[in-house]
């Protein structure tokens, strides 16, 4: 067998092994997809709920929106540096995933540089940690382990942080910048502001009746605990709707992988038949060569 049919076949089974990693790869993610998707539509409705409560009470009442109230609500006159809460995936092999969200940290980053804020940057997954840190560039803080399967408790424990920095008057805005998952097929890279945080107070009474709200002890007291919340439930929300969407672009681009190794298949296979075809001619050839010569001896 010549040298250029070994390699062949060596380089068919080396990209057979990997479509069969890739597949499963792909069967996984699909697998996961499911219940990522039904995590984030379980925390939807309470995200929207906490939301649309601090919207009413403060449509209601508009002195609950002053600053005194609660020091997230307030519009530093002077904003010298803002927090960005880049969230990433903890593994790689999901195509555009990381480098999407990534593209939009960096825009962001610009903007607030041009509005004339220092970014202090906080990172959560390998992937944002590592592209960072092969730049040089300085994270305030960085969580990893978490990026496939978050818990509350993960995102109120990075809420903690960027609060009490915006609390002791290190950053004067928290932005944050993820994938918003749409659906399957689209995950959109998003970046917004968390704090202060931005209360709408409508004017005009809407058509329906507004819920009465009983405060017990006070207002300022429900919304000392509530704001809080409400942050570590937005960062939650976020952690999940970037998980779901870091599965789904996994699940892509392990299809893609898989139709690039059979497609390399084909092609490596029909080189392979060729070579063999070439072989068997030139061992015929000889055969003839040889009873021919064979023939002429005797003769």
């Amino acid at each position: 067998m010549g040298a250029k049919l070994r390699e062949t076949r060596r380089r068919i089974r080396s990209i057979e092994s990997t479509k069969r990693i890739t597949k499963a790869m792909e069967l996984i993610a699909a697998s996961r997809i499911l219940r990522a998707q039904q995590r984030v539509q379980q925390s939807r409705p309470y995200s929207q709920l906490i939301t649309h409560v601090i919207r009413n009470v403060a449509s209601q009442m508009g002195e609950l929106v002053h600053p005194l109230v609660h020091p997230l609500l307030e519009e530093r006159a002077e904003r010298n540096a803002a927090a960005v809460v880049v969230v990433t995936s903890d593994r790689g092999f999901a195509g555009a995933y990381n480098s999407n969200v990534l593209r939009t940290t960096e825009e962001l980053l610009a903007r607030l540089r041009e509005q004339g804020m220092e970014p202090k940057i906080y990172v959560t997954g390998r992937k944002g940690i590592s592209y960072f840190r092969f730049r040089d560039r300085p994270v305030e803080r960085a969580w990893q382990g978490f990026s496939e399967l978050p818990s509350y408790d993960d995102a109120r424990m990075v809420a903690d942080v960027v609060i009490e920095a915006f609390l002791a008057h290190d950053v004067d805005e928290i932005h944050l910048a993820h994938t918003d998952f749409v659906s399957a097929l689209v995950q959109r890279p998003e970046a917004r502001r968390l704090v202060p945080l931005v209360v709408e107070v409508v004017a005009e009474a809407p058509p329906g009746p507004l819920p009465l709200y009983i405060f017990e002890p006070d207002a300022g007291s429900i919304l000392g605990e509530m704001i809080p919340r409400y942050v570590g439930t937005r960062l939650y929300t976020a952690m999940l709707e970037a998980a779901a969407s870091e599965q789904a672009a996994r699940r892509r681009a392990m299809s893609a992988a898989t139709d690039n190794a059979e497609e390399l298949i084909k092609i490596l296979t029909r080189i392979a038949n060729q070579a063999r075809q070439a072989e068997i001619t030139q061992e015929i050839m000889e055969i003839v060569g040889g009873a021919e010569a064979l023939a002429g001896a005797e003769h």
